[in-house]
């Protein structure tokens, strides 16, 4: 009886749709900081380098960005631009996934390879970029890399790879780790002939990259808070069963413990490049 009581007065009432307010902020006028939470205007943060105003978070940055910061005006050439990934174990939808990424990071790659300048000083230079494939190393990208470590050598130049890579390319299989043993051999090979290699780790360097030619430079430096190891923090915590220190796989962790030889700003990269391959140039005098 009560039952029916309350079932008999309850009303029914119209579900009104509630608008979103209109923000007065055009969208990309202001950046959020991911690690600081803090809101600047997108132009100040390009102005900065990318890097944050306030916590200084260097955000991840594309391929051209990053030549056009370090190469002089002007002076880049790119190698390779016809080459391109196919689909080689047939795998279902990746070519579809590849070219939704050549339109979303403007690159027919995970890597930019060319050679160019730094303070009037040639060198051949590689940069990965994660928003293609969140730069997962296929064999277009092994390939592009060893031809651009071999430009170098034919040169006599200096070889600069910047690294960003979630790892190797999931649907290329053994053929995308086989890049390790490639690329590995290649840079082999530039140092006997005297060669000079310089890598910078970006945000993330993981996986069958960080396990093979972004560990092999002449110089291995990375920039600030860089996201630096082979397998997931969650995974290796599952295997030792034990918890790991909260800055486990960073830059900082790297370089504490002999991995790296340096963190550099990304403002002071340039500058810190520029110096290495003078002294190089010079016999090793500065």
């Amino acid at each position: 009886m009560l039952k029916d009581i309350f079932t008999k007065n309850k009303k029914k009432y119209a579900t009104i749709p509630v608008t979103p307010a209109k923000s007065d902020v055009p969208v990309g006028i202001m950046t959020k900081c991911p690690e600081c939470k803090k809101a600047m205007f997108t132009k100040e943060l390009e102005k900065h380098l990318m890097v944050c105003t306030h916590c200084d978070h260097h955000f991840p940055i594309g391929a051209m960005e990053r030549i056009h910061m370090v190469l002089d005006e002007g002076s880049f050439i790119e190698l390779d631009t016809e080459l391109e990934s196919t689909n080689p174990l047939s795998f279902p939808g990746y070519i579809e996934k590849v070219e939704k990424d050549k339109q979303k990071a403007k690159i027919n790659e995970a890597v930019v390879t060319g050679t160019g300048t730094i303070d009037n000083r040639q060198v051949v230079v590689a940069v990965m970029d994660s928003n293609f494939r969140m730069g997962s190393m296929g064999s277009v990208v092994g390939e592009k890399i060893k031809r651009a470590i071999e430009k170098a050598d034919e040169l006599k130049v200096p070889f600069i790879i910047f690294t960003a890579s979630g790892g190797a390319r999931m649907q290329e299989g053994v053929l995308s780790l086989m890049q390790m043993a490639k690329t590995s051999a290649a840079l082999k090979r530039f140092s006997d002939n005297g060669g000079l290699i310089v890598v910078v780790m970006t945000h993330p360097t993981t996986g069958g990259v960080s396990a093979s030619f972004a560990s092999l430079g002449d110089y291995n430096f990375a920039e600030p808070g860089a996201l630096i190891g082979f397998s997931g923090r969650r995974i290796i915590e599952q295997t030792i069963r034990e918890k790991l220190p909260d800055d486990f796989q960073t830059a900082e962790f790297q370089l504490q413990h002999g991995q790296l030889d340096a963190i550099i700003h990304r403002k002071e990269m340039k500058e810190k490049l520029s110096f290495i391959v003078e002294l190089h140039s010079n016999g090793g005098e500065a």
